[in-house]
């Protein structure tokens, strides 16, 4: 998820409505191609903070699989040795299938958030910050069932070493997966783990962020907002108020999710690790990491990694969507 992120999400009630002079007409709201745009919004979001972080994503994994070639290393002597090792472009392995992955999970995250939180809203007649938690659950496990197979390629692509490659390519490692692995079901080993994990992460993230751009806005409205650009009328965060929000909301749900993202990891990597047949199920895969590796460097590897890699991730998400929401007229 992400995860999630990216993922990343943006999360709010509807804005405070700034003051408007009486008789001032407001235009007509702009309906046309909303999904389009808020799709685009979404999936431009997830982009750009995916390549802000994307060395950090290829150590993490490396890091939390106990690759041979790394696992004696820390956070940033990894950083260091991949690219003595691989070159400069062996930090973005796997990048192209994170690309081709991420724009429609972004973008499917963001736009079923919207539209969750107003069906929640209208249907269950449930609000505040009990619908945002709902909503961006929903959203965030939404997002992960329809691109699950191409997170699970892009992973056995970032964990492969240079000199030592089982897939040649996107391509290759879809067909050889498929052909090796159980076909269609073999892209969704792990994703018990995923959704498990991607709830309480895309709620929480939601929630926090949800809720913090709420309270900002309605007791420090002049200290924290400015007029949207498409809409004076509206409220919203300033730039690095925006970003430390997304911070602050990407820690919190990271700290809580991150046990199921190692499990998660190690059960897409499949017959790639020597362990595989140990790490058949969920439990299985948890009761051999914890039993392996401990709590700290088995199932909580690479937490600090994810706080280096998250907290921009998810700012640069939150911040992009923003940005995008007024671009695309969508406040």
């Amino acid at each position: 998820m992400a995860a999630a992120a990216a993922a990343a999400l943006a999360a709010a009630d509807p804005p405070p409505a700034m003051p408007q002079a009486a008789g001032a007409g407001r235009p007509t709201a702009r309906r046309d191609f909303y999904w389009l745009r808020s799709f685009l919004a979404g999936g431009i979001a997830g982009c750009c903070a995916k390549t802000t972080v994307a060395p950090l994503d290829r150590v993490k994994v490396l890091l939390q699989a106990h690759n041979r070639h790394y696992k004696h290393f820390g956070v940033f002597s990894a950083l260091r040795a991949v690219p003595q090792k691989e070159g400069f472009l062996g930090l973005y392995k796997g990048n192209g299938a994170m690309m081709i992955r991420i724009f429609p999970y972004g973008a499917i995250q963001f736009m079923a958030f919207e539209h969750y939180k107003t069906l929640i809203t209208t249907k269950l007649g449930i609000s505040g910050h009990v619908h945002r938690l709902m909503a961006g659950s929903m959203a965030g496990m939404t997002a992960v069932i329809c691109t699950y197979p191409l997170d699970m390629v892009r992973v056995r692509l970032a964990f492969q070493v240079k000199g030592e490659h089982t897939y040649t390519g996107i391509i290759h490692a879809f067909k050889t997966i498929y052909a090796q692995e159980g076909g269609f079901f073999g892209f969704y080993r792990g994703l018990m783990p995923t959704i498990l994990g991607m709830a309480p992460y895309a709620g929480v993230s939601f929630f926090t962020f949800g809720t913090l751009k709420s309270v900002g806005l309605s007791h420090a409205p002049t200290l924290l907002g400015r007029p949207s650009s498409d809409n004076p009328n509206v409220l919203v965060l300033k730039t690095h108020v925006n970003l430390l929000c997304g911070g602050v909301a990407g820690a919190i749900a990271q700290t809580i999710s991150y046990p199921f993202d190692v499990t998660r990891r190690r059960m897409q990597l499949g017959t790639v690790l020597p362990e595989f047949e140990k790490c058949l199920t969920m439990r299985d895969t948890m009761k051999y990491v914890y039993g392996h590796h401990g709590i700290r460097k088995g199932l909580y590897r690479g937490l600090s990694l994810n706080y280096i890699r998250c907290i921009p991730s998810q700012a640069v998400a939150f911040t992009t969507y923003e940005l995008m929401k007024q671009v695309f007229h969508l406040n």
